[in-house]
């Protein structure tokens, strides 16, 4: 390493606060604390300026042209490519004065920083938030083809590390698995009360359709055609371009079977006092890499009801930890949320037993260490 404090400098796309974007937050925290010097690129001054200014990150505003699944076409990559060609100048003086000893990119949708830190000989660690497994076998090798440009690969699961792996088989020498590392509520959590309102099924992440609102939307109404007393919160905004899908959810959620009983709430933060309320937390995903959200629901001591996709099957064991369903399956998602709210007792020991298996497998302090101990070895 070099006689001077190391320096990394980390890209990244976004300047809100969802999963990936707190994992980056405590990437920095560990960084910081082990002496790097950190530069963080976001595309605006946003929510997540702050926690990295906490951290002791230096930001920069850079926007970057993003990968996103709508751009995997034709006319997207030129679209790309005309964007890119923008980007590069301000980007090669960033790097040229900041002079890094590694480039953490953290996510496999920028992948011209990995580009010019190729050419820069730069060495390039790419953290990967993302397991698209749905898209056709061309759009995933095209999304994943640029990881080959990196000399290491970090993801957050072993399903994501699949995913991965099949897109693009040559990452497997460069490939690990870091868990991402949750801190848990300011305070001590105490158990749901189970008080004679109705009960509070919670929702906390993008309104997206990969994320399941619709199916929670859904299933909210079969509990309630059941004649059980529950309402539906539903805390998160519309990536831009996706703004169909909330008036579609704003329109069902308007219909007679569920009027008054489903809250679109919009990006909450903290989510804590969400979840403190909640009688179950919800995480119907059709796909998750890992599922922040969910053991943020058992460090809440909140019974969790998951998705048995991805990395949501290594966070939540069914009758164990939690319950895990069928994704995009309405009616298994309500028989769940109904056995939950029917055995009191039993719904708390599952919250209690998916705590302390949170505390144990995703703490802060591991994830920290595992993340510089990835860094430091490129900077080697």
């Amino acid at each position: 390493m070099a006689d001077h404090a190391p320096r990394v400098l980390v890209a990244h796309p976004s300047s809100d606060v969802y999963g990936s974007d707190l994992q980056l937050v405590e990437s920095v925290h560990g960084l910081v604390a082990q002496g790097w010097a950190v530069t963080v690129t976001v595309p605006a001054d946003g929510p997540l300026t702050g926690p990295l200014r906490g951290a002791g990150a230096d930001v920069v505003q850079l926007p970057v042209p993003v990968l996103r699944k709508a751009l995997l076409r034709p006319r997207g990559l030129l679209t790309l490519g005309r964007d890119t060609l923008r980007w590069l100048p301000p980007a090669w003086r960033l790097l040229r004065r900041e002079r890094p000893d590694v480039v953490y990119v953290n996510t496999v949708t920028v992948p011209s920083w990995l580009a010019l830190a190729a050419v820069l000989r730069v060495p390039a660690l790419v953290h990967v938030h993302e397991a698209e497994s749905d898209l056709p076998r061309w759009q995933r090798f095209v999304l994943n083809a640029p990881l080959l440009l990196a000399r290491r690969v970090v993801v957050n699961s072993h399903a994501a590390r699949d995913t991965v792996l099949d897109a693009v088989r040559g990452l497997a020498a460069r490939t690990r698995v870091v868990h991402n590392g949750i801190a848990g509520p300011p305070t001590e959590p105490v158990p749901a009360t189970g008080t004679d309102g109705p009960a509070t099924l919670v929702l906390v992440g993008r309104l997206a359709p990969r994320k399941g609102s619709d199916v929670a939307v859904e299933a909210t109404a079969l509990l309630r055609g059941r004649g059980l007393d529950v309402r539906l919160e539903l805390h998160g905004s519309v990536f831009p371009g996706y703004e169909w899908f909330e008036d579609q959810l704003r329109e069902r959620a308007s219909r007679p079977d569920l009027a008054g009983h489903v809250e679109l709430a919009g990006y909450t933060s903290p989510t804590w006092p969400v979840l403190a309320r909640a009688d179950v937390v919800l995480v119907p995903s059709r796909a998750e890499p890992f599922g922040n959200v969910a053991v943020e629901g058992q460090l809440a001591l909140r019974p969790v009801v998951a998705s048995a996709v991805q990395g949501l099957r290594e966070i939540v064991l069914d009758g164990e930890t939690g319950r895990s369903v069928p994704p995009d399956d309405p009616a298994a998602l309500a028989d769940a949320v109904q056995h939950l709210l029917s055995d009191r007792p039993a719904a708390a020991a599952l919250a209690a037993a998916g705590r302390a298996r949170a505390v144990e497998r995703f703490s802060t302090d591991r994830y920290r260490r595992a993340v510089v101990e990835q860094v430091a070895e490129l900077a080697r």
